[in-house]
């Protein structure tokens, strides 16, 4: 029942963890979020100055990307698609996904979004597709969209079973902060919207650079000691882009011995003695009533724990932390907040 609940948990973020995503508003079904891949740069050599007796001529405009149709690319199955032109019926059914589509600026082209898709705010009015693990096949084949966009939560089997009946599943498994800047540049170039992407990820590289340099002089002997909440008693281990995003912000993941999710031990927790905790802001346990921040304080014996001692119980957005999409960096700038408030402004 604790593993079952947790899902639910991971889920409202919907993107891991969500696993890749977490649920902020008490809904059941839970996301699991991963990520990974990114970068890439340009240089170019300045332009000749012009000559002295010349006017100086203006400079052409720059011409603006634009996506060259046919277009193929593979999605994490491997699967390769061809987009004749940019699609114009969306369906996204995982909430990170539908975040970064929104940021490109294509909500008009959005015709169906998962049940728990509630950022942002337009997103809510848009019509309901089911669950992220299962939609409901019967709208999607109604939405008659162009492309359905899914992420972690579901299952390799679940898309081939759409796929079976014509949908045309795209699905992305970021497993690290790059990886979800990439899979916005891919939305980018799908939908012929890559100025936007650029602009997004360039944002969200920033966000990234602002918590490196913040943190870059922290001695190694001196790093924070982080353990991560998200459901009573459930952490993450090595492996998962929460736990990257721990040793970006300059700390170090009591949790990183085992890869994945899993069941944290109270004691060894206690061992590891963390200087920080961040749990999922705003959860709160069906069974107990109780936040999550009054059942981590109130274990035996986690009195004793730095962070519980020193007050450095701290809450963070979960859909911030959970949701591998254009707002993750948002996240990241809140964990590193938390754990260097000293330093990360």
């Amino acid at each position: 029942m604790r593993l079952k609940r947790w899902k639910q948990t991971m889920l409202l973020t919907a993107a891991f963890v969500t696993a890749v995503s977490l649920t902020g508003c008490g809904k059941k079904e839970p996301e699991l979020t991963e990520p990974a891949k990114l970068g890439g740069g340009s240089t170019a050599k300045p332009p000749k100055a012009p000559a002295a007796s010349a006017p100086a001529a203006s400079a052409a405009p720059a011409a603006a990307k634009k996506t060259q149709y046919p277009l193929k690319v593979k999605d994490a199955t491997g699967k390769e698609f061809t987009f004749d032109k940019a699609p114009d019926r969306i369906v996204s059914v995982s909430p990170a996904e539908t975040e970064g589509l929104f940021a490109l600026g294509l909500g008009d082209q959005i015709v169906g979004v998962s049940d728990f898709d509630d950022y942002p705010e337009a997103a809510k009015a848009k019509p309901k597709m089911g669950g992220i693990t299962k939609p409901n096949e019967e709208a999607l084949i109604a939405a008659n969209a162009s492309v359905v966009f899914t992420g972690v939560s579901m299952s390799k089997e679940s898309v081939e079973k759409l796929r079976a009946m014509n949908i045309t599943v795209f699905k992305v498994e970021p497993k690290t902060l790059d990886d979800a800047m990439a899979d916005i540049q891919t939305f980018g170039l799908i939908t012929d919207h890559q100025e936007q992407a650029d602009k997004v990820v360039s944002k969200m590289k920033d966000d990234r650079q602002k918590v490196v340099d913040a943190v870059k002089n922290v001695p190694a002997d001196q790093k924070k000691k982080v353990y991560i909440e998200f459901s009573p008693g459930w952490t993450v281990g090595s492996g998962e882009f929460m736990d990257e995003l721990v040793k970006i912000a300059g700390g170090v993941n009591v949790a990183a011995e085992k890869p994945g999710w899993y069941q944290i031990s109270e004691e060894k927790i206690i061992q590891q003695n963390p200087n920080v905790i961040l749990f999922a802001q705003g959860f709160v346990d069906d069974k107990t009533k109780k936040p999550l921040d009054d059942i981590i304080r109130s274990r035996s014996g986690w009195d004793q724990i730095d962070a519980v001692k020193n007050n450095r119980v701290i809450g963070v957005d979960q859909n911030l932390l959970s949701r591998p999409g254009p707002r993750l960096t948002d996240g990241l700038l809140e964990m590193a907040k938390g754990m260097y408030p000293e330093l990360v402004k």
